[in-house]
């Protein structure tokens, strides 16, 4: 694809260094030279190929304090399960109160890196946080997803891609084995069921000093396969965009700074499973995971991170990442018995420590610049978070 009959060694030369780019492709070297007839070239290439297969061994204090914040798991990924660029991913977790699944694959499907693919998860959650965890709260959520990815531009520099996807989402809570509605949009056994069309639109701008990534997604309700429909509340109809966006610029050696922004906008209440969460290591450090829980999100960080030990020709590095949080969060539907607006605004003070590919570790502590009732019971709800990944493959 990178050349027509005539030589053109500009698309050549972008269409190796996207080549490169592959995660695919460990390294790649390319010699062009004079063919044996006239107006012939003779194109020579040699690469090597990266490993495909990775495990990654975590453990983090990341889930709600509702299923218990300690968090254990491991993740599979092969990124050519059948030699042809396939990628299958599968991911586990639990805590004292959940367990997660999720599997995802993807197909390669032409020459300009359209990919088809699919994506399943599957959580049980018991509520164990006290007083509740006396009433055997539980509550099971699927989601299936079918996706279609496509890049409409690739250069060494840039990418543009669409996407399209439709996800059947359900889920179901009970109290004391019995099914009950314990959010709006439920039915009366507790019951949610959605069908869902989001487009997507990613675009990615990489630099010698900076990276740019957005991302925006439309996700539109239907009227399919039985799905939830209330006269009255939430339900599998309704139209919502989400919008996030990452910027990464190099100050010096291994010193970047990273703003990041999240929103979402809706023009109906949504159902719980389409809601945003505002607080956690995620978006808001200094407040427990998804401490306030809305149908519309603003969300603006940014972070330092500063080396301040280097070990090992630089194999290991220690950074200190002072940040800033911001969110406000709100219902979309005006009903006095609906949660107002709110906003949340945090700043702090994180260790990371990464040595090689394979270990990671970091700490963070968010101080809460307003305050948000809590029970105050676990590290994270004290503003204090943790994680350590290793990866033995890499």
């Amino acid at each position: 694809m990178a050349t027509a009959k005539t030589l053109n060694q500009n698309r050549l030369l972008a269409a190796l260094q996207l080549l490169q780019l592959n995660p695919l492709i460990d390294t790649i070297q390319a010699e062009l030279s004079t063919g044996t007839c006239p107006g012939q070239s003779i194109l020579d290439v040699e690469f090597a190929t990266a490993k495909t297969f990775d495990i990654n061994l975590f453990a983090n204090n990341y889930r709600p304090p509702s299923v218990s914040t300690f968090q254990r798991g491991i993740e599979l990924t092969e990124a050519n399960l059948l030699g042809q660029g396939d990628g299958l991913g599968i991911y586990y977790s639990n805590t004292d109160g959940s367990n997660v699944v999720d599997i995802f694959y993807d197909f390669p499907i032409n020459a300009r890196n359209g990919t088809v693919g699919f994506y399943f998860n599957y959580t049980d959650s018991n509520i164990v946080e006290r007083p509740f965890n006396e009433l055997d709260i539980e509550a099971k959520s699927t989601t299936f997803e079918l996706r279609y990815r496509q890049p409409i531009i690739q250069t060494p520099t840039e990418e543009l891609a669409l996407g399209v996807s439709f996800a059947r989402r359900q889920s179901e809570t009970s109290i004391l084995g019995i099914g009950f509605p314990l959010a709006r949009g439920a039915d009366s056994d507790g019951q949610t069921r959605l069908s869902i069309l989001r487009l997507s639109q990613e675009y990615t701008r990489r630099g010698t000093q900076q990276v740019l990534a957005a991302r925006s997604q439309f996700s539109i309700g239907l009227n399919l396969l039985n799905s939830t429909i209330n006269d009255d509340g939430p339900d599998s109809q309704y139209i919502a965009w989400r919008g996030q966006a990452q910027w990464l610029r190099l100050l010096a050696p291994n010193t970047p700074v990273l703003w990041r922004s999240d929103i979402q906008l809706s023009t109906q209440e949504l159902v719980p499973l389409e809601q945003v969460g505002l607080g956690g290591l995620d978006n808001l450090r200094g407040y427990r995971q998804d401490a306030l829980l809305r149908d519309n999100f603003i969300f603006a960080s940014a972070e330092l991170r500063y080396p301040i030990l280097r070990v090992d020709n630089n194999k290991g590095i220690l950074q200190v990442t002072p940040f800033v949080d911001f969110g406000t969060a709100w219902s979309s539907n005006a009903d006095e018995l609906q949660l107002s607006a709110e906003t949340l605004m945090s700043l702090g003070l994180g260790l990371r420590w990464q040595y090689g590919d394979n270990f990671r570790a970091r700490f963070d502590w968010g101080i809460p610049l307003i305050e948000l009732s809590s029970n105050k019971r676990t590290l994270q709800e004290h503003g204090l978070y943790f994680s350590v990944e290793w990866s033995p493959f890499r």
